[in-house]
């Protein structure tokens, strides 16, 4: 029968782990919490403002906007996650009980696998839309709803397995060294889950760029189409490009890291840049709300909107609104449908 340390404390796993756990604040672990607790809060901020903006813009009611608001809500429960992480964290680590330490990181893990799988579901939708040349799906709201429930469901499950079962209190040669408590082979299949969903998307966003390049060649041979339709397929292109770039620089080193450290790289110093790693994961959910809710004019005015609301009555501020000619109104390919939203 294997013995079990759940009365063990949570440097009695750091020292099996060998991460050191500090009892005192040091210069990095201040800068580390500062930037933290800095970077949350921004991020906190700025999805805020992209899920009110959705609530209260009607135009904004549509499968996109809804998926846009759930990637927001992630990324706000991801701000909220971090932040709870950098107020129990440095030396207030040794003094967090068990559950208190599975709370800590569950949060961490439930919102950032939402957030990815979030953004593999737009990656998807914005397929879905450009290849079939409409400004938005045909998704009904209850598909979306189940859509959105789908995504919390496992991302719950996926943050809250090492909690219930998934951890190595029974078998402590089976620890990893950046979560002590965590068996290294959960973060084997957290690392190889996300990096699957990472090529998926990357596929789908490679064909969306491929599609829209030769229509874009395709088109410019005739002098008869919409110059707006040239415009949008132009910036469809550079939102992607944005998208894949941010996604790879800010996810890939940190399930690299992971894998690393669930595989047991003895050679691999994974500690020296754990929290960096993680606190580049973190600003993707900040990213995110820029790509894909500030590229976009409409959503912008919302913004202008909301934060002016306060401003005195006599304030020099007034919303522009664009008098577009019919034709501008709305761009047609041949075949009369809607183009794709430029910004998303």
């Amino acid at each position: 029968m294997r013995h079990c340390f759940y009365n063990e404390s949570v440097g009695f796993f750091y020292n099996n782990s060998r991460k050191e756990l500090t009892t005192y604040w040091r210069t990095k672990d201040v800068l580390v919490v500062a930037l933290g607790l800095t970077v949350s809060v921004i991020v906190l901020l700025t999805n805020l403002l992209v899920i009110t903006a959705i609530v209260i813009n009607r135009r904004f009611h549509y499968p996109i906007y809804y998926l846009l608001g759930n990637l927001a809500a992630a990324d706000l429960f991801a701000g909220v996650a971090y932040m709870f992480l950098m107020f129990h964290t440095g030396p207030r680590t040794a003094e967090l009980s068990l559950k208190t330490w599975f709370i800590r990181q569950s949060l961490l893990d439930t919102s950032l696998t939402a957030s990815v799988v979030n953004l593999l579901a737009i990656a998807v939708e914005r397929h879905q839309t450009v290849f079939t040349m409409q400004l938005h799906s045909k998704m009904s709201n209850q598909r979306v709803m189940i859509l959105i429930f789908c995504i919390w469901v496992t991302a719950l499950l996926l943050g809250l397995i090492p909690s219930y079962g998934w951890h190595c209190l029974c078998s402590l040669e089976k620890c990893s060294s950046m979560a002590p408590l965590y068996s290294r082979s959960y973060l084997t299949f957290w690392a190889i889950s996300n990096l699957v969903i990472f090529l998926i998307m990357v596929v789908v966003y490679t064909h969306i760029f491929i599609y829209v390049k030769r229509k874009m060649t395709r088109m410019s041979k005739h002098t008869s189409f919409h110059p707006r339709y040239k415009e949008t397929m132009i910036s469809l292109v550079k939102t992607v490009t944005i998208i894949l770039g941010a996604f790879v620089i800010c996810w890939t080193p940190g399930q690299v890291v992971l894998l690393l450290d669930g595989l047991g790289c003895k050679s691999c110093n994974v500690l020296a840049v754990e929290k960096y790693v993680l606190l580049l994961a973190e600003i993707n959910s900040l990213i995110n709300a820029i790509v894909y809710s500030y590229r976009d004019n409409e959503m912008r005015g919302t913004f202008r909107r909301i934060l002016c609301f306060l401003c005195p009555r006599n304030s020099k501020y007034t919303p522009t609104v664009l008098k577009l000619n019919p034709t501008d109104r709305r761009t047609l390919s041949h075949n009369g449908h809607f183009t794709v939203d430029s910004s998303i």
